[in-house]
């Protein structure tokens, strides 16, 4: 087979999965790697240099949440999780181990690849030199130059510095991809407050009322964190 697109390389121990994302990759442009287990999937990650990585987490040789640390330590790509897990505590942990984004068991394949765009999107804007001093989304203008926020164009928000590094975590998170509560509570207010999730309720609350209808942008993904953009 020629491969016309990027190489994804789905780790799943369901052979049905692979019957049914195969096809639907390659016709959305993918050039589809499969593995059945963790191990088979690290050794084809590490040899042919995926783009992105789908991952299971029920693997029958190693847990999924295992394999995610062991990936990071020769990858960066994408990882992407997919599970039929449904706890909150199973999202976090993966998502916090170095996964990008997770996707429910089962899917729509509509969402499964506007996932996959997503996360290649922001892969490719990550590699393409320093970040952008102004970065517009749906309507939305940051400016991280002059630390100046804008709505539609309009006068520059009145945001407190801590209000300014919040909105400023999401956005260079990537559009669409989730961030954990713990993530974002490090990266504004340092480690000493990771568990205080209260902290970043209020803040969130304060950001979506000055956004006005942009604050839609800003995603509750219950329990786990908050996703940022337009991408469903």
């Amino acid at each position: 087979m020629t491969e016309a697109g990027p190489r994804v390389l789905v780790i799943d121990d369901e052979p049905q999965i692979h019957r049914f994302l195969g096809p639907a990759l390659e016709a959305a442009g993918y050039a589809p790697l499969r593995a059945l287990t963790a191990a088979e999937g690290l050794r084809l990650a590490a040899e042919r240099s995926p783009a992105l990585v789908l991952l299971d987490l029920g693997l029958p040789d190693l847990d999924g949440q295992a394999a995610i640390p062991r990936l990071r330590g020769f990858t960066a790509v994408p990882i992407l999780i997919l599970s039929a897990r449904d706890r909150e505590t199973e999202k976090v942990a993966a998502l916090d181990a170095g996964a990008d984004d997770y996707v429910e068991k089962p899917f729509a394949l509509g969402e499964l690849l506007a996932r996959i765009r997503a996360a290649l999107r922001r892969a490719g804007q990550a590699g393409a030199g320093p970040a952008a001093a102004v970065v517009r989304v749906g309507g939305l203008a940051m400016d991280f130059g002059r630390r100046i926020a804008r709505v539609a164009d309009g006068e520059p928000l009145k945001l407190t510095p801590r209000e300014w590094d919040l909105l400023a975590a999401l956005v260079r998170g990537g559009e669409g991809r989730v961030m954990t509560q713990r993530q974002l509570l490090t990266a504004v207010w340092g480690p000493a407050q990771a568990e205080e999730a209260q902290y970043l309720r209020v803040y969130i609350g304060h950001l979506r009322q000055k956004l006005g209808p942009a604050g839609r942008l800003i995603r509750t993904e219950p329990g786990v964190g908050y996703r940022f953009g337009e991408t469903d």
